[in-house]
């Protein structure tokens, strides 16, 4: 049986005359009373279709989103009632023959764009979501996006591979998700949070060229640009460095962007080294559409006469400032940001405000001299009505507390612009608050210069670079370890013994012994990265079936209870106060609502 042979969002005048079958849903419904009008809707589009009740008496028992099937013929419509808002505007179809393949419910809320729902409703009847033209846009959008990464990949000689998805648990920042063995009881896979030493491996196997559409799982903290489970663009190369990495992202950004947006990028991107990220823009994460910057001024206060200042200085701190603008901010507002600052970490905020006669107000004015508020308006280009921000604390302090009202105050909105820029030169380790080193990105990441790794490992530099697209990160990458003694060094480094690092990882350093290549690679998240081109706050519209912020998928109703039995098989029971917290919760869900 056949259902269609037109597409409706393709009809147009030239079509005048032909005989068509449609197939799609009822969108919207007008009975005229001598004539019913239904914009027919399938995944191109929606064209009008009339039909005559006395022709079709079942007609007037359609309800929206009925499935339906339809024969007719394309006419003009009549001059004045031409839709201009469609694409297929000019035109409409005469039924006559109707078949109504599926009925449909009362819809738990309207499909157009001007109803806003709860976004727990709509991720329950997300099948239903999915018929909106915003979330169809988007899942179009990832399509062709995703499309675009394949191509060019697959143009530039990359062979796609997959790599395994129960793996060994392994450190890679987050917690593993765990899958509890049968045949093993008491022994775990996890699902891997990238495949990163599979595709270590690949090139070690000789495989020179690798791409994935990588399924990845982070047991993390939800946020509106994070999931538990995601998916990334992995890529790998042998006999690379830094430089063809970026080169290959960059032509497959390029691609990906003309194909989703229509829009040409110039390349190469900008490149801004880590420090001086988050120097002048607070984070490694820069927003370069605008340009607020932070600017020192512990030259400035060398001599400072005003205590807080000098104590830091004293401190071997900084003393840096942000011109944020014309903010129009009351007093007790501009207090509100000093306790906003000590709240993000810093010991408190200088707030001044450039009157219209070139004159400063603020609170510590009289404490500071002439040549220092001039030298701060003229750093910072600062003109009447501009209020200016100052933290005296640690580097990074100072810089961070500042970054964060950069992207607070300076954050353009509905601007279509796209700016790409890499961060470079990212440290190999970081410190914890009690001063223990974590590898930055992982730890198979390669340090610029091994001696002084070794030598200095909290100033030693790594290979490695992030993609950042209007200030959010698209993605991380850096020159992979291959020599099995640099490895060892950074296991050192690390506190990882002999013995837990062959326990841990001595399959993959066993593979670096023989004859691994140089090899460099990168992986980009593709759901930010669409939410970014498609204009979405929140990376859940461009995910067909995400979890909410806690990690529920009101479609299914998972995570869920699982029967004893399974337990049992899995050699796994539940601690007392866990069955007892699960029972409550199935009884407060069981129980009938009041009122």
């Amino acid at each position: 049986m056949s259902f269609r042979d037109t597409h409706a969002g393709e009809l147009g005048s030239a079509d005048a005359g032909r005989t068509v079958q449609l197939a799609g849903w009822a969108d919207r419904i007008r009975d005229q009373g001598g004539v019913i009008f239904i914009d027919l809707r399938d995944a191109s589009g929606v064209i009008q279709v009339v039909i005559d009740p006395a022709e079709h008496p079942a007609a007037v028992d359609l309800r929206r989103e009925f499935c339906l099937s339809a024969i007719g013929t394309v006419t003009i419509r009549p001059a004045g009632s031409e839709n201009l808002d469609l694409k297929t505007g000019s035109v409409e179809v005469a039924i006559s023959d109707l078949t109504v393949l599926s009925t449909a419910k009362a819809l738990p809320f309207q499909l157009d764009e001007r109803t806003d729902v709860d976004e727990l409703v709509r991720l329950k009847y997300r099948y239903l979501d999915m018929r909106r033209p915003r979330v169809a846009a988007n899942i179009r959008a990832r399509s062709v996006g995703v499309a675009a990464m394949r191509s060019t990949l697959s143009d530039a000689g990359f062979l796609e591979i997959e790599t395994p998805t129960l793996i060994r648990s392994t450190p890679e920042g987050a917690r593993d998700v765990l899958v509890p063995s049968r045949l093993q009881q008491g022994d775990f896979y996890a699902l891997p949070q990238s495949p990163q030493l599979f595709k270590q491996l690949l090139m070690i196997g000789g495989i020179e060229r690798y791409y994935q559409i990588a399924r990845c799982y982070r047991d993390e903290d939800f946020r509106s640009d994070r999931q538990l489970e995601f998916t990334q663009l992995d890529i790998e190369g042998s006999f690379w460095g830094r430089e063809e990495v970026l080169a290959t992202l960059e032509s497959v950004m390029v691609e990906v962007v003309r194909a989703v947006r229509g829009v040409e990028l110039s390349t190469p991107f900008p490149r801004i080294p880590f420090q001086e990220a988050i120097d002048r823009y607070g984070r490694d994460k820069p927003d370069t559409r605008f340009a607020m910057t932070i600017e020192d001024f512990t030259d400035l206060f060398a001599s400072a006469g005003f205590k807080a200042f000098a104590g830091v200085l004293e401190a071997g701190g900084v003393i840096r400032g942000l011109n944020a603008g014309p903010l129009g901010l009351s007093r007790s507002a501009l207090d509100g940001l000093v306790d906003d600052a000590k709240e993000a970490g810093a010991s408190g905020l200088v707030w001044l405000v450039v009157e219209e006669d070139g004159a400063i107000r603020s609170p510590v004015a009289k404490f500071l001299s002439d040549e220092e508020m001039a030298g701060m308006v003229s750093t910072l280009s600062a003109s009447s009505g501009d209020h200016i921000l100052v933290v005296a604390d640690r580097a990074r302090v100072a810089s961070e507390v500042l970054g964060r009202f950069r992207v607070r105050f300076g954050t353009p909105e509905h601007h279509d612009e796209l700016e790409f820029v890499w961060v470079i030169d990212f440290p190999v380790f970081e410190e914890t608050d009690s001063g223990d080193l974590v590898a930055s990105h992982h730890p198979f990441t390669a340090p610029a210069d091994v001696e002084d790794m070794a030598a200095n490992p909290r100033t030693a530099v790594a290979q490695a670079y992030d993609l950042v697209l209007n200030g959010l990160e698209l993605g991380s990458g850096s020159v992979r370890i291959h020599d099995p003694d640099t490895q060892q060094k950074i296991f050192e480094i690390l506190g990882i013994g002999a013995d837990e690092a062959e326990e841990r990882f001595g399959w993959f350093v066993e593979a670096l012994r023989y004859g691994t290549p140089p090899h460099a690679g990168f992986a980009v998240g593709i759901a930010r990265l669409m939410s970014i081109l498609q204009d979405e706050p929140n990376i859940r519209e461009v995910i067909p079936f995400p979890k909410t912020q806690t990690g529920i998928d009101p479609l299914t109703g998972s995570p869920s209870a699982v029967d004893d039995d399974q337990l049992v098989e899995l050699g796994i029971d539940l601690r007392p106060e866990v069955r007892a917290e699960r029972m409550a919760r199935e009884a407060e869900s069981a129980a009938p609502e009041v009122g």
